[in-house]
């Protein structure tokens, strides 16, 4: 063989070599990131409204200002058949108006903790603790006998307060809605210093005779439920109902009713409209149905540390 075509066959393999491109192994998927021990979660919203009119403003109309604050926080946990459920739920809003001065609009603070055993998928035995309460002054405002104004104490932080325990049966077909089925659910008043809401009230404020401060009924039973879940990527519904019934006085007129509903829906990042509602039936308090409603557009904020499961 000619030297130089010796040279060619060698130089072959090595020019293979140099214009064969390499194979770039594919990145390796990166791992999921773990559960974490805890699932918590955060959603706030502050309103703020205004309305300044001049001196000589002839359209009608007075100054007033108004702010609203929510907040609604959660932690669970789950081990095995164990699960450990923590809720805040918190709102609050007033105005101020020119000639009418403070009013309370919405007050509502809740916090609930519950201990559950898995009976089946679906079903858990639980026992629970939760407090219903309001953090300010409330007041009923009406006319005198002489016609003038006046502002008569119905409620104060506190004033009342709902401590129930309950034990029973919870029902979770998903994620987003449950059921406590709790016979055996005594209930704490608290009402501090009742005589100062028998002039509005009557005699018995909450339930609670004038020189105590706490009535307590041992043989009662509590159904709550709970629905939150997203519509939409942006909009969310949240309902919370809860029955109470005492076995002394069990008929239909004297069970206690309460409903709370929050349809928040965000504009922006951390803009978003709430619309807040209350309906209450509480018989030692009025034989009525009592409500409350407010709209709300302001800032929002909203966290949680764990993906929703799909269901």
């Amino acid at each position: 063989m000619k030297p130089f075509a010796l040279a060619l066959l060698l130089a072959a393999p090595a020019a293979v070599a140099q214009t064969t491109p390499a194979v770039i192994p594919a990145p390796a998927p990166l791992a999921p990131a773990p559960d974490p021990a805890w699932h918590k979660s955060v959603k706030t919203g502050l309103g703020l409204n205004e309305s300044l009119l001049s001196s000589n403003w002839r359209g009608g109309g007075v100054n007033s200002i108004g702010f609203n604050a929510l907040f609604n926080a959660k932690a669970n946990r789950k081990v095995g058949p164990h699960n450990f459920d923590n809720e805040a739920d918190l709102l609050f809003a007033f105005s101020q108006t020119k000639g009418l001065g403070y009013r309370k609009g919405q007050d509502r603070l809740f916090l609930d903790t519950k201990y559950g055993r898995a009976l089946t998928d679906r079903w858990d035995m639980f026992l629970s603790l939760n407090l219903l309460t309001q953090f300010a002054p409330g007041y009923k405002y009406d006319t005198d006998a002489a016609g003038n104004a006046r502002a008569r104490l119905t409620s104060d932080f506190f004033a009342p307060a709902f401590l129930t325990a309950a034990y029973g049966f919870e029902y979770h077909p998903t994620t987003y809605f449950h059921l406590r089925l709790a016979p055996f659910a005594p209930r704490l008043t608290v009402v501090t210093r009742a005589e100062r809401f028998v002039e509005a009230l009557g005699d018995r404020p909450y339930g609670v005779n004038p020189g105590h401060s706490t009535r307590f009924e041992v043989l009662a039973a509590q159904i709550l439920a709970e629905y939150d879940k997203n519509l939409s990527p942006t909009v969310n519904i949240k309902t919370r109902y809860v029955l109470f019934a005492n076995y002394e006085h069990l008929n239909l007129q004297e069970i206690d009713h309460r409903l709370d509903l929050a349809l928040t829906a965000k504009v922006g990042k951390y803009v978003n409209v709430a619309l807040n509602g209350i309906a209450l039936y509480d018989y030692d308090q009025d034989h009525d149905v009592q409500f409350s409603q407010g709209l709300t557009i302001g800032v929002a904020y909203a966290f949680q540390n764990y993906v929703d499961a799909k269901k």
